[in-house]
């Protein structure tokens, strides 16, 4: 006990047991949620079991097909951090143990396309009026995302795969390496042989 007053301090430690409650009471299978939370359309999210976050965070879908199905989902152990946002009109899945820093992006749907072809939206119609372009997200297990990091949609980051802090993820990346920048592109690559991080 005195080991976690001296991690939370007092009113850190009641703080954490009052979510705690609230936790059980709304996310039975959760492992902690901390309050505050915005949570919309929570008909279509599977919470996965242990799901762990940080104050502020905002998880939300809007789907474009009205079938009642799950479009967001995460998968076991998932932990993110402070004033995370998730948003999901078709598929966004997030795979087992992903770490999440804080302040971090992730959907799959845009306002309009912009691909250069003939269902690009004009720039004369409001961007909330254009219709919404959407291509699936899938972070495998073992992620880990880095502090403001965005996953933009059609994008997925293979298993084991890190991205460093600011990074925009505008292309899937390949499983087990460390990608960064915007866009981010893998810098090293873990190498099984010799149990390395190696420069690509």
């Amino acid at each position: 006990m005195m080991r976690k007053i001296d991690q939370y301090g007092i009113l850190g430690l009641l703080k954490l047991s009052k979510n705690l409650v609230l936790t059980k009471m709304s996310f039975s299978k959760a492992r902690l949620i901390r309050f505050p939370i915005d949570i919309r359309n929570k008909k279509n999210i599977d919470f996965g079991k242990n799901l762990t976050t940080g104050i502020g965070c905002r998880i939300e879908c809007f789907p474009i097909d009205d079938t009642g199905e799950m479009v967001l989902k995460f998968g076991e152990n998932v932990q993110m951090n402070d004033y995370v946002h998730i948003t999901a009109a078709k598929s966004v899945e997030i795979g087992d143990n992903v770490l999440m820093a804080s302040k971090i992006y992730i959907s799959d749907c845009s306002h309009g396309s912009y691909l250069g072809d003939s269902n690009d939206s004009n720039p004369l119609t409001s961007p909330i009026g254009r219709p919404l372009s959407v291509k699936p997200v899938k972070i495998e297990n073992n992620v880990w995302l880095g502090e403001f990091v965005s996953v933009l949609p059609g994008v997925t980051i293979g298993q084991g795969t890190i991205v460093g802090a600011n990074s925009v993820v505008s292309k899937s990346l390949p499983p087990n390496v460390i990608a960064v920048g915007s866009p981010a592109k893998p810098i090293k690559k873990f190498n099984f042989e010799t149990n390395q991080w190696e420069r690509i």
